[in-house]
């Protein structure tokens, strides 16, 4: 019996083909947790050249290529939950194959739910080391104040910024998923 489950935003790649004419990066976001961790790729352009190459770049549109959630049940032990976790965490690092890690911080407001995030996080952190891939981390307001200007914006706000970067005609869902497409935005923006 699986004990997770992967709910897809859209197949990967089929939100919007590939411009095949640009050199792209591929960012993958994670939003950490136990009982769900959002995801969410993105591909964005990359540009050769002198001074100023990365503002060019940053003008051109971010492709979405796939976001979703990894979800474990609760009632379920924790070592469980936290292999499932690691073995789909390996499994969308296969299937995305992404140039950079985008992770969003641990934010402290329940230290229960606090704790289980953390292990939940270590898992990810592990299985991002040991594919040696780089890595951003991002604190909540970081990631606000770089998609909205504010980094104290409501999540409302976040999420149409992800929208309008993504040229999505909707707002991704679960929150989960479109938590993890802004920071991989966010780590777009900081590169």
């Amino acid at each position: 019996m699986a004990l997770t489950r992967i709910i897809l935003g859209a197949p990967l790649g089929a939100l919007r083909p590939r411009d095949q004419g640009t050199d792209m990066v591929t960012i993958l976001g994670i939003d950490p947790g136990l009982a769900i961790l959002g995801f969410g790729a993105i591909a964005c352009p990359t540009v050769s050249g002198g001074e100023g190459a990365g503002a060019i770049a940053r003008q051109m549109p971010i492709e979405p290529l796939d976001y979703g959630i990894i979800q474990t049940p609760a009632h379920t032990p924790l070592g469980d939950r936290l292999c499932t976790l690691y073995g789909d965490l390996n499994d969308l690092l296969d299937a995305i194959a992404p140039d950079l890690v985008a992770l969003e911080k641990l934010f402290f407001y329940r230290m229960g739910n606090t704790i289980a995030v953390a292990q939940a996080r270590g898992v990810t952190l592990l299985a991002i080391a040991q594919r040696q891939l780089p890595l951003v981390e991002f604190t909540p307001a970081q990631v606000k104040q770089a998609l909205t200007g504010h980094g104290n914006a409501p999540k409302a706000d976040v999420q149409a910024a992800v929208a309008r970067e993504l040229a999505l005609d909707h707002l991704p869902k679960p929150d989960d998923a479109a938590d993890a497409l802004a920071v991989a935005i966010a780590a777009w923006f900081s590169t």
